[in-house]
């Protein structure tokens, strides 16, 4: 997994990325279902109660995050582009937190018995934004990881 940080007019970009042992499909599946999203999804002391996800361009999509505390903060956005079972791209944004609108990419390469998962996160208002979304992306993949390898 690496964190690079290149920067476009004070925008932060973050690349997280984690080999899988599983199949591109397979990952794209766990991304893309809520019924399995909501059963990875989600940092360390995260958990994900609902998701809600209209997977086709334009189509929107909510997913809840359960923090530690108890508080539920919702992320929301549109899909820009379904390439199954290779890449998705879509806005991203915390509900009630920031009006800012990011922008995540996700690809699954297939590199021969497993796949690297790329998440590209664009638009990232501050560093400790970035640092935070690392931390979170970093939990995430863990939890898809340990999800599709043990299916």
């Amino acid at each position: 997994m690496s964190g690079d940080t290149p920067s476009v007019q004070g925008v932060a970009t973050l690349i997280v990325r984690r080999m899988i042992r599983a199949t591109p499909e397979r990952l794209f599946a766990a991304w893309t279902d809520p019924r399995q999203l909501v059963q990875w999804w989600g940092p360390e002391g995260v958990s994900c109660p609902a998701a809600e996800l209209d997977l086709r361009p334009g189509g929107c999509y909510r997913i809840a995050n359960r923090l530690p505390d108890g508080r539920e903060l919702w992320i929301s956005g549109q899909f820009e582009l379904i390439e199954p079972p290779h890449r998705l791209v879509y806005t991203w944004c915390v509900e009630s937190v920031s009006a800012a609108t990011e922008r995540v990419d996700i690809r699954f390469e297939a590199r021969e018995s497993a796949t690297e998962v790329i998440v590209t996160h664009e638009r990232i208002a501050t560093e400790a934004a970035r640092t935070s979304h690392e931390r979170g992306w970093a939990g995430c993949l863990d939890g898809l990881a340990r999800f599709a390898e043990r299916a």
